[in-house]
């Protein structure tokens, strides 16, 4: 990470700015790579009942999904960050990434769920044998 460094208000307002944008860039490359590391991710928040209903979603299809609670990462909060800019400022949690590959929100599972694509995707990155 690069820094400027300036004695004018203005040039210290310009190294916040690049400081929060590295660490925004950061927490986005932390997610990718967390993503891609299982078939099926979910970024959640122990506290949100919609992730929980995801959760169990995955879980009743046979599914182990690696799950992130953001609420107990210390760089949670960045992440969450990250992830609403990821989706267009959309809420943060729960998002799913399968195969390493941003599925989306809730909607989005769910849509997928009922029109029948989910189950064929799990299988074909090995999320499901069945």
């Amino acid at each position: 990470m690069q820094y400027q460094e300036s004695n004018s208000s203005r040039g210290n307002h310009r190294t916040t700015r690049v400081k929060r944008r590295s660490s925004c860039s950061d927490s986005l490359e932390r997610v990718v790579k967390l993503a891609s590391l299982s078939a099926v991710v979910i970024f959640s928040s122990s506290s949100c009942c919609m992730c929980h209903a995801m959760k169990m979603l995955f879980c009743e299809l046979g599914v182990n999904p690696t799950v992130y609670e953001l609420d107990h990462d210390p760089n949670g909060k960045s992440m969450e960050k990250a992830l609403s800019k990821l989706l267009g400022n959309s809420p943060a949690v729960p998002v799913v990434f399968i195969g390493g590959e941003l599925i989306g929100s809730m909607d989005r599972v769910m849509a997928s769920h009922i029109s029948g694509s989910l189950v064929p995707l799990l299988k074909e990155v090995g999320a499901l044998w069945l």
